[in-house]
């Protein structure tokens, strides 16, 4: 036997022979990679709860102000509480329009539809077939009439020569 285990230890590599302590800080590796990326993704899904259990805080009262500044403090409170309603108001108000607007996109899309079905409807009912349009008539043109010359009444200078008038023979 003692020779099996000596052939079997000798043919295996030299890495299998160390003790698996980079198996461990691998193992430690991953575990703690895994647990950074998911506790940011828990509390990023999660926002609300986590900002819902911190306490808000409210400024503590000053008792070293004097009465004109405690005055003007309490007046830039209150003016922050009417700012505040106003703001609401506002956004309720942007909310009743936004719904207003919805339902008139609605109302148009609706009657888009409508008048759509009513253009395509009238043409397939109500439309007659089509009668065969009316033979080409030939186009007329007036006649050409051919120009001639006119003949001219008296003496004609050929070649440029001086015309002369002539006298009649009945006249000598």
């Amino acid at each position: 036997m003692d020779v099996i285990d000596q052939t079997n230890g000798s043919e295996l590599p030299p890495v299998l022979h160390k003790p698996a302590r980079r198996f461990r800080w691998i193992l430690v590796l991953a575990v703690v990679s895994i647990t950074l990326c998911a506790l940011p993704a828990y509390f990023w899904t999660n926002i609300e709860a986590v900002l819902a259990t911190q306490p808000t805080r409210e400024p503590a009262p000053v008792p070293l102000l004097a009465p004109e500044d405690r005055e003007a403090l309490s007046e830039i409170r209150s003016g922050q509480r009417q700012a505040i309603d106003e703001i609401a108001e506002l956004n309720r108000n942007i909310g009743t329009q936004q719904a207003d607007l919805k339902r008139m996109a609605d109302q148009i899309e609706a009657l888009t539809t409508k008048i759509v079905a009513l253009q395509n409807l009238p043409l397939a009912a109500s439309v007659p077939p089509a009668a065969p349009p009316p033979a080409p008539r030939p186009i007329l043109r007036p006649a050409k009439r051919t120009m001639q010359p006119s003949k001219p009444e008296g003496p004609v200078s050929v070649r440029g020569a001086p015309l002369t008038p002539e006298t009649d023979s009945d006249q000598r």
